[in-house]
Protein backbone atom coordinates (compact mmCIF):
# COMPACT_ATOMS: atom_id res chain seq x y z
CA UNK A 1 0.00 0.00 0.00
CA UNK A 2 1.17 3.33 -0.73
CA UNK A 3 1.77 5.98 2.22
CA UNK A 4 1.44 9.95 2.23
CA UNK A 5 4.07 12.49 2.85
CA UNK A 6 2.31 15.75 4.25
CA UNK A 7 3.82 18.77 4.67
CA UNK A 8 2.56 22.21 6.69
CA UNK A 9 3.43 25.08 5.19
CA UNK A 10 3.87 28.50 6.09
CA UNK A 11 2.62 32.06 4.92
CA UNK A 12 6.03 33.04 2.99
CA UNK A 13 5.71 29.97 0.77
CA UNK A 14 4.01 29.69 -3.00
CA UNK A 15 2.14 26.40 -3.48
CA UNK A 16 1.32 27.22 -7.16
CA UNK A 17 5.64 26.60 -7.01
CA UNK A 18 5.12 23.60 -4.72
CA UNK A 19 2.30 22.16 -7.35
CA UNK A 20 4.70 22.78 -10.17
CA UNK A 21 7.71 21.27 -8.34
CA UNK A 22 5.78 18.52 -7.35
CA UNK A 23 4.18 17.55 -10.92
CA UNK A 24 7.68 18.11 -12.75
CA UNK A 25 9.02 15.05 -10.42
CA UNK A 26 6.13 13.14 -12.07
CA UNK A 27 3.20 13.21 -10.01
CA UNK A 28 -0.23 13.88 -11.40
CA UNK A 29 -3.38 16.08 -10.16
CA UNK A 30 -4.79 12.85 -8.49
CA UNK A 31 -1.61 11.77 -6.46
CA UNK A 32 -1.44 14.73 -4.32
CA UNK A 33 -3.69 17.44 -2.53
CA UNK A 34 -2.90 21.29 -1.36
CA UNK A 35 -5.59 22.17 1.35
CA UNK A 36 -6.22 25.43 0.69
CA UNK A 37 -8.27 28.15 3.13
CA UNK A 38 -10.40 30.77 1.88
CA UNK A 39 -7.84 33.50 2.20
CA UNK A 40 -5.07 31.14 0.62
CA UNK A 41 -2.80 34.40 0.10
CA UNK A 42 -1.81 35.02 3.36
CA UNK A 43 -2.30 32.19 5.34
CA UNK A 44 -0.85 28.41 6.28
CA UNK A 45 -1.35 25.13 4.22
CA UNK A 46 -1.35 21.52 4.45
CA UNK A 47 -0.13 19.41 1.08
CA UNK A 48 0.26 15.77 0.78
CA UNK A 49 1.80 13.56 -1.78
CA UNK A 50 0.43 9.91 -2.33
CA UNK A 51 3.94 8.00 -1.92
CA UNK A 52 4.00 5.12 -3.74
CA UNK A 53 7.60 4.04 -4.33
CA UNK A 54 9.93 4.62 -0.72
CA UNK A 55 12.95 5.97 -3.10
CA UNK A 56 10.68 8.86 -4.09
CA UNK A 57 9.98 10.13 -0.46
CA UNK A 58 13.05 11.70 0.05
CA UNK A 59 12.68 13.81 -3.66
CA UNK A 60 9.43 14.99 -2.27
CA UNK A 61 10.93 15.75 1.33
CA UNK A 62 13.07 17.59 -0.37
CA UNK A 63 10.77 19.54 -2.42
CA UNK A 64 9.05 20.33 0.59
CA UNK A 65 12.12 21.73 2.52
CA UNK A 66 12.78 24.08 -0.74
CA UNK A 67 9.24 25.46 -0.28
CA UNK A 68 10.00 26.06 3.39
CA UNK A 69 8.03 23.34 4.81
CA UNK A 70 7.91 24.12 9.21
CA UNK A 71 7.34 20.07 9.94
CA UNK A 72 6.57 17.06 7.37
CA UNK A 73 4.97 14.04 8.36
CA UNK A 74 4.75 10.72 6.66
CA UNK A 75 1.88 8.41 7.21
CA UNK A 76 2.16 4.78 5.88
CA UNK A 77 -0.38 2.18 4.61
CA UNK A 78 -2.60 5.65 3.84
CA UNK A 79 -3.89 6.06 0.12
CA UNK A 80 -4.45 9.63 -1.29
CA UNK A 81 -8.36 9.22 -1.13
CA UNK A 82 -8.05 8.69 3.21
CA UNK A 83 -6.35 12.11 3.06
CA UNK A 84 -8.69 14.19 3.50
CA UNK A 85 -7.35 17.29 5.60
CA UNK A 86 -10.01 16.24 8.39
CA UNK A 87 -8.23 12.83 9.22
CA UNK A 88 -4.64 14.49 8.27
CA UNK A 89 -5.48 17.14 10.87
CA UNK A 90 -6.15 14.87 14.02
CA UNK A 91 -3.41 12.45 12.88
CA UNK A 92 -0.78 15.40 13.01
CA UNK A 93 -2.68 16.86 16.31
CA UNK A 94 -2.17 13.55 17.94
CA UNK A 95 1.91 13.35 16.59
CA UNK A 96 2.16 16.38 17.76
CA UNK A 97 0.87 15.98 21.35
CA UNK A 98 3.07 12.90 21.57
CA UNK A 99 6.51 14.72 20.48
CA UNK A 100 8.24 15.12 23.59
CA UNK A 101 9.24 18.69 23.51
CA UNK A 102 12.37 19.91 24.79
CA UNK A 103 12.28 21.92 28.10
CA UNK A 104 14.47 24.52 29.69
CA UNK A 105 17.51 22.88 31.84
CA UNK A 106 16.56 21.84 34.99
CA UNK A 107 18.19 21.95 38.12
CA UNK A 108 17.99 18.95 40.78
CA UNK A 109 17.79 19.83 44.30
CA UNK A 110 19.33 17.49 46.28
CA UNK A 111 18.27 16.92 50.28
CA UNK A 112 19.92 18.09 52.61
CA UNK A 113 20.87 17.21 56.38
CA UNK A 114 19.50 20.76 57.31
CA UNK A 115 20.94 22.65 60.01
CA UNK A 116 23.58 20.48 62.45
CA UNK A 117 25.50 20.75 65.27
CA UNK A 118 28.30 22.80 62.87
CA UNK A 119 26.51 25.73 63.04
CA UNK A 120 27.24 28.15 66.04
CA UNK A 121 24.53 29.99 67.95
Amino acid sequence: MSSILAGLFGTQSDYKKLELEVENLGFLDSEYIVYLSDDHHNSQYLASVEIKNKDITDKVRQIFNENHAHKIYLFENMSIDQASYIHLKRLIDARSKAEIHSSPDVRIKVQHDGMNSEVKA
